[in-house]
This record gives C-alpha cells, structure tokens and sequence, in this order.
C-alpha cells in the first residue's frame, strides 16, 4: 500500500407514513424484479448494470465491515458495493486466511449478489520485514518451483468454503516498488513463474470463481511494472494504486508520465482486461481538491471495474479531518449515489430507511427518506 500495510431506479412519487402520530414524507423507490428473496436464492438482481462499483479500505477487520455503513450514512446513502481488505503478510499462516479473520468480510459479501470482496494477497511471508534481494530472488525461485503452493491451496479452499468464490483477489500488489517481500525487482523471470503457479493452484480448487488483479503502483518505481505483468492467462484484471505523489507533480503529469495513469489504461485495453484502482488516495500534496476531482472525473470516464480510496490518513476524506476541501469534493460527487444501476434517478438528498424484508416485499422496494421533505413536490 502507498505509505501503510494493513438502470436505473423507478420512482412512485412519495409516501406518507403515519406512526404513533408522525407523519413522515418519503420517496420509494424500486428496483424491478430486486427482491431479498432473489438475492437468497443466489439470483442476480433485476437490472444489475454495468456501473463501476465503488467502496473504501477502511480496516483491515470487522471494524472496517461496520465503517463502510457508517461512510454510506455520510454519502447521502450511497451504497458502497466493494469491501477491501488485506490478508497479513507475516506468517503463511495468515496468508493462508486465518480462522477467524474472513467471516465478517465473507457476511457482508453474500448480503447482496451484486458486491464485490477484494482481497490484498502477499505471495511471501515475512512481506514488510526489509528482506534483501538476494534473499528475496532465492524466495521468488522457491515459490516458481512450487514450493508454497499448498499455502495458496489452503486460502482458495478457505475462501470457497465461506462462500465467496468469486474474491477479487490482488495478488502480489505494487510489485514494482521496493517495500515489499513480494517485489518483482530481484528476479521478474522468477516473479512472473511464481504468480503464475499461485494461480493455477488457486483455480484448481473445485466452485472457485476468483478474477486475479495484477496491480502495480503508478509510475515506474524500482523497475517497469510492465516487465512483471505474467501474462493474459493468469491475469483477469489489470489495476493500479494510484496517490497523489511524489510532492509538485501535476494531475496532468500523472496522467502522462511513464507506466502513468494513461499506459494503464492503454496497456490493459490492449491486453483486453477491465481496470480498477484497489489503493488511491491523497499523499504528498496535502489537501488536494484538484486532484480529488479530476481523480474522481478520470475513473467515471475510464469506467474501472471498481476503485476503493485508502480512507485514512494521510490518504483520506472522511476518516481524516486534514484534508476538509478534498473530503466536501468527494462527497459532493458521490452523495447519494446507488451504484445497482446505471444513471441512476434516485432521488438526491435521500437516504435509505431499512424497514425489513417483508414490507420491501410488500411494496416491491426501498423506501428513502427525503431531506428535503418540507419542499412542495410539485416545486422539487
């Protein structure tokens, strides 16, 4: 990580609901054919679209879990489709998965068929101990040779047992820079043969469905990340952690620079793979409400398959109050936002009210309270 470890909606008009003598006006709002039986039995939600999800590495545990309704609230009620985190790099036995570390992130997962759990996966142990080159080289040969293949069995079995067999998983992330075990510098032949066998093994477990994201840091680090990329077959996505770094550079630079923002996207539309950005965030440059925005603007043109900002600090907008004019950017651009379809027409300023299944069943939808409920409706 940068600088850390760890369809459109059909509306009915309003409402009125009358209850121990309140009288409160909301818009309901409707997703045909969504219903929580449909998404018990495993069917996609009516309408699914293509819209980029979105989301925020908020903790590594079940406190992140419980953030991301906590950011939703500060949205307007935007739903954020993507939970992120990171499997410790310490021990294989946390890469493994460790008993107890998945089953939250696995819960919220299967809530709603339409989420995506993105999993940060280190392909060697020991991930942020200053390990040498040499040693790192004499590790990368081991793991092409397969000698760790079963640890990566064990977390793919793990994962399809809690039942998300259809983890984003990004493996090896930022393997051009220099801070981590699992860099590509010391030996990228060996690097490239090592991601290919994690793969492999991880598929060749029975129900799994994983997409493998193969995400570099922005810019050229210590080596090109294109001499790491280990080849169409094995890779389903191509992403990119992204901050607003070094100190002085423009967004326009960041764009434009070698291995920059735009190769990205030109190397993975030729290579035919979607993109994401697993990490972005603000960094050297402060508060950056420039940067935020035109951030923000380049991923709702370039359509990624997702994108999580790294929500703290220095990184982040809700969890980190040093960076006020950059957190009212990204709220003001995505309050309110339902990523389940496209253009959505929701209404702004509403915020979703959870009344259970059986009266959603019964109204064919959810019901969001307007903020703006004291208007005439027919002036709003």
């Amino acid at each position: 990580m940068g600088s850390h470890t760890p369809q459109r909606l059909r509306r009915r008009g309003r409402v009125a609901f009358v209850a121990t003598g309140i009288v409160s006006s909301l818009a309901l709002a409707t997703v045909p054919g969504h219903t929580a039986d449909a998404e018990r039995d495993g069917e996609p939600p009516g309408g699914v679209s293509a819209a980029p999800a979105f989301g925020a590495y908020l903790d590594y545990g079940p406190r992140g879990v419980e953030r991301m309704t906590e950011l939703s609230r500060w949205l307007g009620g935007a739903e954020l489709r993507v939970g992120h985190t990171y499997l410790p790099g310490d021990l294989w036995s946390n890469i493994e998965g460790a008993p107890n570390f998945l089953e939250k992130w696995a819960e919220w997962r299967k809530a709603k068929s339409d989420r995506l759990f993105v999993l940060n996966v280190p392909m060697l142990e020991r991930n942020e101990d200053g390990v040498g080159d040499a040693e790192v080289a004499g590790m990368l040969k081991r793991g092409a040779t397969g000698a760790f293949d079963e640890h990566y069995r064990v977390l793919a079995e793990r994962l399809v047992d809690l039942g998300v067999p259809d983890t984003v998983v990004v493996l090896g992330w930022e393997m051009n820079g220099t801070t981590y075990t699992h860099r590509c510098g010391p030996d990228p032949e060996s690097w490239k043969k090592y991601w290919n066998r994690i793969v492999t093994t991880m598929r060749s477990v029975p129900g799994q469905k994983f997409q493998f994201d193969f995400t570099p840091s922005r810019g050229r680090d210590a080596v090109p990340w294109t001499q790491c990329y280990p080849g169409d077959d094995t890779v389903d996505i191509i992403g990119m952690d992204s901050y607003d770094q070094p100190r002085g550079m423009s967004f326009d630079e960041q764009v434009k620079e070698p291995y920059g923002l735009q190769h990205h996207v030109d190397f993975a539309a030729a290579h035919k793979k979607p993109i994401s950005y697993p990490e972005w965030g603000l960094f050297r440059n402060g508060d950056n409400e420039e940067y935020m925005r035109r951030m923000l603007e380049w991923m709702k043109e370039k359509k990624p398959l997702y994108n999580t900002v790294t929500d703290y600090c220095p990184h982040g907008v809700w969890q980190c109050k040093e960076n006020p004019e950059s957190a009212e950017i990204y709220r003001k651009l995505l309050s309110g936002r339902d990523a389940l379809p496209t253009d959505p027409v929701n209404p702004p300023n509403c915020s979703p009210v959870e009344f259970g299944e059986w009266v959603e069943k019964w109204l064919g939808g959810k019901l969001c309270l307007r903020f703006d409920w004291w208007k005439d409706p027919e002036k709003s």
